[in-house]
């Protein structure tokens, strides 16, 4: 499986948000844990709907979880 173009910085903000593991962030926004390691890992791109629901999840805009492109140092 490729990498998307869009990428995110759900690893850095579970760990921000009380080391939360990716089974309570997928628990949280409906979604499998596997569906949430392979957005972590950049093999998969979020529908606009659970990218919304994993920014909600961390209660900040969809911009400050997700970009397009590489920007991975931010």
């Amino acid at each position: 499986m490729g990498k998307t173009p869009v990428g995110n910085h759900i690893r850095k903000l579970r760990f921000n948000h009380d080391e939360m593991t990716q089974q309570q962030l997928a628990d949280k926004v409906g979604v499998t844990r596997q569906t949430i390691v392979a957005l972590e890992k950049g093999n998969y791109s979020p529908s606009l709907e659970l990218a919304f629901r994993i920014a909600h999840a961390f209660n900040l805009a969809l911009e400050e979880v997700f970009f397009y492109g590489d920007r991975t140092n931010l």
